[in-house]
């Protein structure tokens, strides 16, 4: 039988001095091993190619992490000073993505920057601070240290009871790693909290649209999945939505 196939969004990177639509590995192989899925990777040129050319091939979408950060206007924002780098390319398609396969019921995933997209998308915004304001919890390691040891920064987190993540992993309280600068500042319309920090920042939510479910993360599930059971739960999720089957066995 033919694996359902996920749609995983590329970003606008530059190789050597050519721009390139990428993703890194790591998000395409945990969904293809964990939720027993093949991958087609959705480049970001709008202008080139619709949503709709290519959602109705798509049993379900995966938005991904990225270096960038959506552009402030997205969310309704004039902000000279908001931290770049941008890719507007990526904010463009991810909208129409969106929309496309909501309105076709087809689930949509998230992580970070795919998390912040879908909260914006529902009417959200985002804020901007979350690895210096003195009110939250520092939700992003120092500048200095490796790339690797980014991903060591790790916070705890509480799962709503009752929600889809909390039945999912059997758990209450699970321990997540922290890589990302903004975050969840107005909740989108329709979004219900997965989990918050102890801050009370909103680190996952769900939704469902036109029975298609919704389910974003702000940490990185993806990082070393192979060695986090808990990291495989969401991806073995997404599976279970790709198939249609209830999220939670």
């Amino acid at each position: 039988m033919a694996r359902p196939v996920a749609g995983i969004i590329c970003c606008t990177r530059t190789v050597g001095i050519e721009p390139a639509q990428a993703v890194m590995n790591r998000y395409v192989a945990s969904a293809m091993a964990h939720a027993d899925a093949a991958a087609l990777l959705v480049p970001s040129m709008p202008g080139l190619m619709r949503a709709s050319d290519v959602a109705e091939r798509l049993d379900g979408l995966l938005l991904t992490g990225s270096p960038s950060n959506l552009d402030p206007a997205a969310y309704g924002e004039a902000a000279d000073d908001a931290p770049g780098p941008f890719d507007p390319a990526r904010d463009a398609m991810t909208r129409d993505l969106i929309r496309a396969m909501l309105d076709l019921g087809r689930p949509v995933f998230g992580i970070c920057r795919g998390f912040q997209e879908l909260n914006v998308a529902f009417g959200g915004s985002l804020r901007r601070d979350t690895s210096e304001s003195e009110e939250l919890l520092r939700h992003h390691a120092p500048d200095e240290v490796g790339f690797n040891e980014m991903f060591d920064h790790v916070h705890e987190v509480d799962l709503t009871p009752g929600g889809v993540l909390a039945g999912a992993l059997g758990a209450g309280r699970i321990r997540v790693n922290s890589v990302h600068y903004q975050g969840v500042d107005r909740l989108g319309e329709g979004l219900s909290v997965e989990a918050r920090a102890d801050d009370g920042l909103v680190e996952a939510f769900s939704a469902r649209v036109n029975a298609a479910p919704v389910l974003a993360v702000q940490w990185h599930p993806e990082w070393r999945t192979g060695e986090n059971p808990q990291s495989q739960v969401f991806f073995n999720v997404f599976g279970r939505a790709l198939r249609g089957q209830s999220l939670v066995p």
